[in-house]
């Protein structure tokens, strides 16, 4: 066998072995959940610049743009801007022209001048609003008409109701085998009543709205195998989501 495709081969072996090892998905979701007792994806920055997500995340955003290579990221929540940053050097190593779209319904000040002080702030393009809002998805459906290849990134508010709805209003934007993704679906495998603060909890959070817009959206699909080889991953539960080709 040629050796390329013998290591190919192994690999996805080696995913199947674990996506049926339910101990090893078990530690791997306590070691999560023992871990955020520290905060630990606070513990990490991309180009000088805070971005809240597992190391594992970040690699495998990094496999899925590189593959699906897009033109345009659309991205709900902004935060610190390392998410924004990270994307938008990837495309610059795309080499596309292509830019990020950033939507927060509140940029807050300290946040938007580390990003802007970014060398690589020159691909982002940020409005200030809520991501429902029909004034913003107005906006935003005209900065997209004029791209080929979009994937969008969904990760401001994460109650089922404001998930579910981004989902109905973001997925028409995402081309063919591109990917919407969710962070945090893990939120469904935690302990009920562990975000004592928020508003999303088990039951109600972006998991319950992913299933719920796939019983109706048979053109996306969720990529187990991106889920099931990271194991530590917010996208816990398939929530990396990708359109089939029509």
């Amino acid at each position: 066998m040629d050796p390329v495709k013998q290591f190919q081969q192994e690999k996805a072996d080696f995913i199947s072995k674990m996506r049926q090892d339910e101990e090893l998905k078990k530690k791997s979701l306590d070691w999560m959940l023992h871990a955020d007792k520290y905060k630990y994806i606070y513990n990490f920055t991309w180009l000088g610049i805070p971005i809240i997500k597992f190391p594992q995340d970040i690699q495998a955003l990094q496999e899925v743009i590189w593959k699906v290579k897009p033109d345009l990221i659309i991205e709900t929540g902004i935060a610190h801007g390392g998410s924004i940053i990270f994307s938008a050097s990837m495309m610059h190593l795309l080499g596309n022209n292509g830019k990020v779209l950033a939507v927060d319904i509140d940029i807050r000040d300290h946040n938007r001048t580390l990003i802007e002080s970014s060398p690589f702030y020159k691909y982002i393009t940020m409005i200030q609003g809520s991501s429902t809002d029909q004034y913003i998805i107005n906006q935003i459906k005209h900065f997209a008409k004029d791209y080929k290849n979009i994937m969008v990134c969904l990760d401001s508010n994460h109650t089922h109701e404001h998930v579910l709805r981004e989902l109905e209003l973001y997925a028409p934007l995402v081309s063919n085998e591109s990917y919407i993704i969710l962070p945090d679906t893990l939120i469904e495998f935690y302990p009920e009543g562990y975000y004592d603060n928020r508003p999303w909890d088990v039951g109600d959070n972006p998991h319950t709205a992913m299933l719920e817009f796939l019983k109706h959206n048979p053109d996306f699909e969720a990529d187990n195998e991106i889920t099931d080889k990271l194991l530590i991953t917010e996208a816990y539960g398939g929530g990396f989501l990708k359109r089939l080709k029509s």
